[in-house]
């Protein structure tokens, strides 16, 4: 036995029972209805993906009027925004959001991990 042990799990709500309590509570207070109302809560994922770039850009300092305005936790968080605005909007698509998701990400597995990537193939640096 090694002397350095995994973590323990860190207990926390029920994924897709949380999607659902949110899909719930946005289709309370939706403004648009029907087929726009799909639509809109599908565009809200380039707001946030736009706020990660913001949170990025202003890790970095990247732009020199703000300098430094944000940190890579808010980047973490902003990251999180867009997981969660995903879900929820593929949850609107489908009441089988998470089986959708779940046959997806055995495709893309299966798919990524099939074969190694040639060694010999230059990879960019971030």
């Amino acid at each position: 036995m090694s002397d350095r042990t995994p973590p323990a799990p860190v207990p926390g709500p029920d994924l897709w029972a949380t999607v659902d309590v949110l899909t719930q509570w946005l289709d309370t207070s939706r403004p648009v209805e029907g087929r726009e109302g799909v639509l809109l809560r599908i565009l809200k994922l380039s707001e946030e993906v736009g706020e990660v770039s913001e949170a990025v850009i202003g890790a970095t300092g990247q732009n020199p009027r703000k300098g430094v305005t944000h940190t890579w936790d808010d980047v973490q968080a902003e990251l999180c925004d867009v997981v969660i605005t995903a879900l929820v909007a593929l949850r609107t698509l489908t009441p089988e959001a998470r089986e959708v998701l779940a046959r997806h990400l055995e495709r893309v597995t299966r798919r990524s991990t099939a074969r190694p990537a040639p060694a010999d193939v230059p990879r960019p640096s971030l």
